[in-house]
């Protein structure tokens, strides 16, 4: 791509739930996890960003959800397209323009979809043609869980040691296993500590050694419950390994508690449930909003509970959903704005 191309390319991505959780890092500068993740993705709630280099721009620029980022977010955004221009021999700027139709940055992975929709659009527009491999490796570099947002359906990655061995692959296709994720949401305001800190603290937790050793048994739990779809296996180490994620931040230093009341009466009621026969299951990322995961079956009647518990706003649901993949929108392109429409602000049930 040569410094006198204007070329766009507009990209969409799901986020992601870890049931196997990414929780500290090997390399914070690669953002190569200490540890391997599982995870499913979000069909429904969705990032679309578009990425136009012009040669004619003076820096790069990003608009997030119809309005300009903080310089913080831009300039995150700028260092992967630093990787992006590096790779294509460019020294191009960028105009980024997403949108997301869920909450930002309030447990719901929206960094995942934002930098998995990121590195897809920004290499194509570009001019690169990387394989999957290596667009979950650059999204990685954006944020560590978005690399689970490049394949589809149910996602491993693989914590490697360098940067070309740590990425994600998918273990199931969307459709192997019915499941549904009933996300409880009990705040959108944005987390006062974001993820790229905290994985920076989980060292300082005395609990994270001993949550780091048992991990590969937690692993091996999880894809084999995914692969014969045993909900009971499944919902038993979802839940743990969500504990002990959860367990490390509260003993970090300084300590992180991202729960709030209503956070814990879901999570208690869903025990209640579980117990009663319904089969779901809790697993809480980054933040306050849990989510409870279930048999595609029993999602009606947990979706109707999860409303009547104090404190729960909205309950967003989400089924397995499938890669990143490049969107044609030519008429989009001449539009810095038209990513406002997507469908709602947010998919409630």
């Amino acid at each position: 791509m040569s410094d006198t191309t204007e070329r766009t390319a507009t990209a969409f991505a799901n986020p992601n739930i870890a049931f196997i959780k990414y929780w500290g890092n090997r390399d914070h500068e690669l953002r190569i996890p200490a540890s391997g993740s599982i995870s499913m993705n979000l069909a429904g709630l969705e990032t679309r960003t578009r990425v136009r280099f012009d040669s004619n721009l003076s820096a790069d620029t990003l608009t997030l959800n119809g309005q300009p980022a903080a310089e913080a977010a831009r300039a995150r955004v700028a260092r992967l397209l630093d990787r992006v221009r590096e790779m294509a021999g460019t020294r191009a700027r960028a105009e980024v323009v997403s949108a997301n139709n869920f909450p930002t940055a309030a447990g719901i992975a929206s960094s995942a979809s934002a930098y998995a929709a990121l590195a897809l659009a920004a290499s194509a527009a570009a001019g690169l043609a990387l394989d999957e491999p290596a667009l979950s490796r650059l999204a990685r570099t954006g944020s560590g869980s978005a690399c689970r947002s490049v394949p589809g359906g149910f996602v491993e990655w693989q914590a490697g040691t360098t940067h070309e061995d740590s990425y994600a692959f998918s273990i199931a296709p969307p459709d192997h296993w019915h499941l549904v994720d009933c996300v409880a949401v009990v705040s959108t305001r944005h987390k006062t500590t974001g993820s790229t800190h905290g994985h920076a603290l989980a060292p300082t937790s005395p609990l994270q050694a001993a949550r780091l050793e048992d991990a590969p048994r937690r692993l091996d739990i999880c894809r084999q419950a995914i692969l014969e779809r045993d909900f009971e296996a499944f919902a038993e180490v979802v839940e743990l390994d969500s504990n002990l994620m959860h367990a490390v931040m509260m003993t970090s230093s300084p300590r992180l508690l991202y729960w709030l009341p209503a956070t814990l009466a879901v999570m208690r009621a869903v025990e209640r449930w579980r117990a009663e026969g319904l089969s779901a299951c809790y697993t809480i990322d980054a933040g306050p909003n849990v989510h409870v995961i279930c048999l595609h079956e029993h999602h009606p009647e947990i979706v109707h509970r999860l409303k009547a518990i104090p404190g729960v706003e909205q309950v967003l649901t989400a089924t397995p959903g499938g890669a990143a993949r490049l969107l044609d929108e030519p008429a989009a392109s001449n539009n810095p704005r038209s990513l406002q429409n997507l469908p709602g602000q947010y998919l409630r049930s």
